[in-house]
């Protein structure tokens, strides 16, 4: 990864650390929910709701890189809609054509939250728009509210 895409990888986890501090609630009533970087349930009042198409890394990067650019992505989406960015995130459903893959992915998101998750599924597919492509994520965003 290039200076470029370390410094994003940093803008994102400080993103993160601001979840608390916006009008979503997070819920994970049990260890396993926890521990794979989900809640159970998202709570959030007023605000906008902003619906994010599935998003893609380089088809020729590694899986680690893919989650990152795509998260990057994702961030940069949302503050563009005037977003606080990946904290905004009540809710994803990440495609994985792998199910090897599926304790990685965890991993990696873990710092992109820390523990204010969103909601989330995770679907093994047998492949993706494109050769090479090994993850897709979408999701939805609230931004504002309480």
């Amino acid at each position: 990864m290039n200076i470029a895409g370390n410094l994003s990888v940093v803008a994102l986890l400080l993103a993160a650390s601001i979840a608390p501090a916006l009008g979503k609630q997070c819920y994970a009533p049990n260890p396993r929910a926890q521990a794979r970087a989900y809640s159970n349930a998202v709570t959030t009042e007023g605000g906008k709701t902003l619906w994010l198409a599935g998003e893609q890394g380089t088809p020729t990067a590694n899986f680690d890189t893919q989650v990152k650019e795509i998260f990057a992505k994702l961030d940069q989406t949302i503050k563009a809609n005037g977003g606080s960015g990946l904290a905004d995130m009540v809710t994803m459903t990440v495609f994985i054509t792998d199910t090897r893959l599926g304790d990685r992915f965890t991993e990696l998101r873990k710092p992109m939250f820390r523990d204010c998750y969103p909601a989330s599924a995770l679907i093994t597919v047998a492949g993706l728009a494109q050769p090479g492509l090994l993850i897709e994520i979408q999701g939805m965003a609230i931004i504002g509210g309480k």
